[in-house]
């Protein structure tokens, strides 16, 4: 087998195995028990870890070109090629050693804490068919592959979001998740048409090498007004990304997803799921780069997610839910810098969050554990002393969550930050206050959880707090291993990701945009980024003054925060009511959908077909039939004149024609 036939192997044992393990699970669950089913899957998952290594090492250690090859070819039809293909280059390996180590570690905490769930061999078989579809997703190499991974991890995420299906909380989340996506894929299906029709193919090469030549071409959507049609396609394609990484106004379906059980929550707000759209538009940044209008409507859009999803956070009482508002918020960040054209700040800030994010859900779930699946934080505290594993690890989660310098979110948000602050579109100057206000923000809601939950008072019940204890191994040991890229691979990636041209071959950026460039013309190593930060950037120090107003408020002055909520009591719920957005989409368009469709029954089945086609036919034939049985009398002298008028009626007739 040469080189190339070998790297062959890897790239499909890295979605295959995961495949062959959900299958394993799922169709011999029974027949293999529980143990076996985290075994199987457990094991696939940790195959594909260690072939996304091996292709990392191929790709940016050893230094070969990028492998573009399809795998298989289910149809081809004129310009129309439905086919399995890879790409595999730097982003691509970045984006499988991310999805596959992530899911690994989950599916290890996933043995703790579904101990005792009757559904387990079915969870293990789902969520390693999740990780199978993320894969395909980033691997592809045309838009069919991307869309079959799209729709794999969107269907993935109804069955685990409503995986505790007898809850109605549940079966309500993951319907609410499925049609929400469904709005934004709409809109990404109309942009991978437009690209079909206008490039007459679907092949990512073919497409990306011809996008310079349509830069100009226009197109009419409504009659009379010109559209750029790079403009027009990368909107669809984004709005397709609203959905799955919950941008603003689709981020609805997100903080409900928390009805899941925790592992597929720290699953699709890590590594899977909203990163895809994150990760699609920096797969076409040679489209999105030949339209600002695209880039400033991303710019906007993720400024406004981050900043007022952010708010809802502070007023959270539900310890997941606080993370998923933190997810909110930290998609918004890389959005930012998808608008910014910092396509390489997002990417870095998606692999650092995915670390610490998944660090910070297990955390949670490893408290929720303890404490006999209680998650309101409220009643909680002092768990410090008896979970010091979680405490340590949560608090490495919430370092690198804000910013800490050193940490790995430090050098991820920081350069998105910056590299706002030197963007010249349109809306960076509104972005880069959004950002900026959001780094207080995200400080005070995390350790507001961070304080509520390990320190102060102890304030769960008396049975509770006899059985408290530290999570077992299963549990801490992936928290352990997560908690180290968390710290330190900041320090590791920032310079070769953002400034030596890591994503040269994936990437593209117009020279105008280049502020990743800008930027690296200052960059002189990890230790003047960091000292940067603290001589000339007020970043560092907002983070430190919402850790210091979260450590006043929940700390050393607990009566605070309700004197704040009731002096500010319409803010407060607004914030509490998510700014009723959920009650609008539910009064509007789910009401609205419910009332159009009895309107439809009203009319359509009451009155048309029931009133029209089957009552009125049966109303008619009764009419007809009292007039026919008025003419049977059964009288001789009735029929007699019936004779003698049809006797005349036939000579009269007989008569008009002789004459």
């Amino acid at each position: 087998m040469n080189p190339a036939e070998h790297m062959e192997s890897v790239y499909l044992g890295v979605v295959l195995a995961p495949l062959a393990g959900s299958i394993v699970a799922g169709l011999f669950g029974r027949v293999i028990g529980r143990a076996g089913a985290h075994w199987v899957t457990i094991l696939a998952v940790g195959i594909s870890t260690v072939l996304s290594l091996i292709a990392w090492k191929h790709i940016v250690w050893d230094g070969n070109d990028p492998y573009n090859g399809t795998v298989y070819t289910w149809l081809a039809a004129g310009d129309l090629n439905l086919q399995v293909g890879f790409l595999i280059d730097r982003l691509s390996v970045t984006m499988m050693v991310t999805v596959s180590f992530v899911s690994w570690m989950i599916h290890i905490y996933t043995i703790g804490y579904m101990h005792d769930d009757p559904g387990y061999q079915r969870f293990f078989s789902y969520i390693s068919l999740f990780t199978f579809a993320m894969l395909m997703l980033v691997m592809a190499n045309n838009f069919v592959q991307l869309f079959f991974g799209w729709e794999g991890v969107g269907l993935l995420s109804y069955l685990l979001i409503g995986f505790w299906f007898k809850r109605e909380s549940a079966i309500f989340a993951s319907l609410k998740a499925f049609l929400v996506n469904r709005v934004g894929d709409f809109g990404f299906v109309i942009g991978i048409a437009a690209v079909l029709m206008y490039f007459h193919s679907l092949d990512y090469d073919t497409v990306f090498g011809l996008a310079p030549t349509m830069a100009d071409v226009k197109i009419q959507v409504l009659a009379g007004t010109d559209w750029s049609l790079m403009s027009f396609i990368c909107i669809c394609l984004f709005i397709g990304a609203m959905g799955k990484s919950a941008q603003f106004p689709l981020h609805v379906w997100l903080p409900d997803s928390m009805e899941g059980p925790t592992p597929i929550s720290a699953l699709i707000h890590a590594a899977t799921m909203v990163t895809a759209g994150i990760f699609m538009v920096a797969r076409m940044s040679p489209l999105f780069e030949l339209s600002d209008t695209a880039l400033s409507m991303i710019l906007v859009i993720g400024a406004i997610t981050a900043f007022f999803m952010g708010l809802i956070g502070l007023v959270q009482n539900d310890i997941k839910r606080v993370v998923a508002y933190s997810t909110l918020s930290q998609l918004g960040y890389m959005a930012v810098a998808l608008g910014a054209s910092a396509y390489a700040a997002a990417i870095f800030h998606l692999v650092t969050h995915a670390f610490f994010k998944a660090l910070l859900f297990l955390a949670a779930g490893s408290v929720i554990i303890a404490l006999h699946h209680e998650q309101d934080m409220r009643k909680m505290g002092g768990l410090y002393r008896y979970m010091p594993i979680t405490w340590a690890t949560a608090l490495v989660g919430s370092l690198a969550l804000i910013g800490f310098p050193g940490t790995a979110g430090f050098y991820s948000k920081d350069a998105i930050i910056e590299a706002v602050h030197t963007s010249h579109l349109w809306g960076s100057g509104f972005a880069y206050a959004a950002v900026l206000s959001c780094v207080v923000i995200t400080a005070l809601y995390t350790f507001r959880l961070f304080f509520l939950t390990f320190h102060g008072k102890e304030r769960m019940d008396r049975h509770t707090w006899e059985h408290l204890q530290e999570s077992p191994a299963v549990v801490t040991v992936p928290l352990t291993v997560l908690a180290i890229p968390s710290l330190i691979a900041g320090m590791f990636l920032v310079g070769p990701m953002l400034f030596e041209g890591y994503f040269r071959e994936a990437i593209y950026v117009a020279p105008a945009h280049d502020v990743l460039g800008e930027m690296g013309a200052h960059y002189h190593g990890v230790f003047g980024f960091t000292l940067h930060a603290f001589q000339s950037a007020p970043v560092v120090y907002l983070a430190f003054a919402g850790v210091a107003l979260a450590w006043l408020m929940y700390i050393k002055y607990p009566q605070v925060p309700g004197q704040v909520a009731e002096r500010f009591s319409l803010l407060y719920r607004i914030l509490l009511n998510k700014y009723g957005m959920d009650d609008f989409n539910q009064a509007v368009f789910a009401g609205g959908t419910r009332r159009i469709g009895q309107a439809f029954w009203q009319l359509g089945d009451v009155r048309v077909i029931d009133g029209v086609l089957v009552d009125g036919t049966a109303a008619a034939v009764r009419w007809f039939s009292g007039v026919v049985r008025t003419v049977q009398s059964g009288y001789l002298y009735d029929y007699a004149f019936a004779m003698i008028i049809g006797l005349l009626l036939m000579l009269a007739l007989f008569v008009h024609q002789l004459f």
